[in-house]
């Protein structure tokens, strides 16, 4: 048998190739839409991609199981299990086999078994590996969003991110009994995880790639619920709000994901298009680094920097259905590509051309000022609210929130706050905060764009504010000084 992991950071999402060197064929299990990669992979083992499945309707991308079956000629393996409101859409399509638990999957010497594991979603399935060449009982479980390492999948997406009233406790128990009848399964097996840290689909998953049962059983804390209701509880407790685009993804593996053929290249765009297309109102994401962003910019446009969280704030806050454009750096070799990629990723795909950063420059020459967004120091920050001289939003998430804020701070998470432009006065000077300002600068751009002219960032955030020893107020509205 030879297994090959492959990480996506940008989402950080995992997919593995396991295959059979005598039989030469191999399945693929979760991959995502950068399906050239497992074609590449296979070829180098001189083995045939003949089985692709995936474990559940994914919600964080666009997954990429059917077009990678349709380059492959593969089996499509698809879960039957959940119920009719769970079935994929295109599951009648050619060569694809609907599966429930206990439905076995062999490739040559390597045997794929299919156990239901409801719970973070209703359709989940984990998949058994044994190796017989070598053996007779399995040596791992790809688990998807069931198990991860130090963690278990959130049961609350379906009611939070897929609008599924109702469902997060019900959710929650099956997760509790799928885990309790897992557990039974031998110490020794290797747990080979959906997702690694910094997935939302966890509150708390380990950056480590692998572990066994045996090991989670001894440290996971969803092991160590002592009941079912301190489970439920428990998981339930504290899980980050789920980003927008979730539902959308949801909705797009389930109806059937288009087929890409490849990612598409951008057209480059002359500079002296973009005061035309502002002029019309069209999205254009200028993707260079906040600081850079922050000391000159072309106003109108927003900044999502590329970087790390530039496929999450994308999915939060570029709609999906509209044509948008990219500015890029071109000095950053395969900037642009690498930006439509990961867009692909999460299905915006609407990309209709970019701009380099001559458009700056062109800006300029045409006698048009760039914006730019002043930078607030803590000291600063904290006279100007004294004297009640701003208005300073904190665009951090709920749980952030809860921990500790500044006093008089509006709370609105930048994911909403296209959402809520209509509870932000006017009157006075705006100043972004978050935990450490990249948000903030995100935020800070999307106002200025949406007509706040008065926005400045407070680029230290709350990690500056309390360095300094500046109060912090709680959610029992106790002020203390750290």
């Amino acid at each position: 048998m030879f297994v090959k992991r492959f990480f996506e950071p940008t989402l950080a999402q995992t997919s593995y190739l396991i295959g059979c060197a005598e039989a030469r064929e191999a399945i693929v299990i979760d991959p995502n839409r950068d399906i050239d990669q497992y074609l590449r992979e296979a070829q180098a083992e001189g083995a045939r991609i003949a089985h692709v499945t995936e474990t559940h309707i994914h919600a964080d991308f666009v997954s990429g199981s059917r077009e990678l079956a349709a380059r492959a000629g593969a089996t499509l393996y698809l879960s039957d299990e959940g119920g009719p409101d769970w079935t994929y859409v295109f599951a009648g399509d050619q060569n694809i086999v609907r599966i429930k638990h206990g439905h076995r999957i062999e490739i040559g010497n390597v045997l794929i078994e299919a156990i239901h594991t409801p719970g973070h979603t209703p359709e989940h399935l984990t998949f058994i590996v044994t190796d017989r060449a070598g053996a007779s009982e399995p040596i791992a479980a790809v688990t998807g969003d069931f198990i991860f390492v130090g963690d278990v999948g959130r049961p609350d997406l379906l009611e939070r991110a897929a609008n599924v009233a109702g469902t997060m406790e019900t959710s929650a128990r099956a997760l509790y009994r799928s885990l309790q009848a897992f557990r039974t399964r031998p110490d020794w097996l290797q747990i080979w995880p959906g997702h690694g840290a910094g997935s939302a689909c966890g509150k708390g998953i380990s950056a480590i790639p692998q572990s066994t049962l045996g090991y989670e059983q001894r440290f996971n804390w969803a092991f160590k619920a002592r009941s079912e209701d301190e489970f439920v509880k428990s998981v339930l407790a504290g899980q980050p709000e789920p980003p927008k685009y979730f539902a959308e993804m949801k909705r797009v593996n389930k109806e059937g994901p288009r087929r890409l053929g490849g990612f598409p290249k951008l057209d480059h765009l002359d500079a002296g298009m973009l005061p035309k297309l502002l002029g019309e109102g069209a999205l254009v994401i200028d993707t260079r680094r906040a600081t850079e962003y922050s000391t000159g910019h072309v106003p109108g446009t927003i900044n999502i920097p590329f970087n790390s969280a530039f496929t999450t704030w994308a999915g939060w806050l570029v709609p999906y259905g509209v044509d948008f454009y990219v500015l890029a750096d071109e000095r950053r070799t395969g900037a642009v590509d690498a930006v439509v990629r990961d867009l692909a990723m999460i299905g915006l795909d609407r990309a209709a051309g970019y701009f380099d950063t001559v458009a700056l420059d062109a800006w300029v020459i045409a006698g048009r000022p760039l914006g730019a967004i002043p930078q607030l120091e803590s000291r600063d920050l904290a006279a100007s609210l004294e004297h009640h001289g701003v208005t300073l939003i904190d665009v951090r998430n709920e749980v952030e929130w809860g921990t500790g804020h500044i006093d008089s701070a509006r709370h609105i998470p930048l994911g909403y706050l296209t959402d809520r432009l209509a509870e932000i006065p006017r009157e006075k000077t705006l100043v972004v905060q978050c935990q450490s300002g990249s948000r903030s600068a995100i935020a800070a751009s999307l106002l200025r764009a949406r007509g706040f002219d008065r926005v400045s960032n407070f680029p230290g955030g709350m990690s500056d504010w309390v360095k300094h020893g500046l109060p912090v107020v709680t959610d029992a509205r106790g002020t203390h000084h750290p």
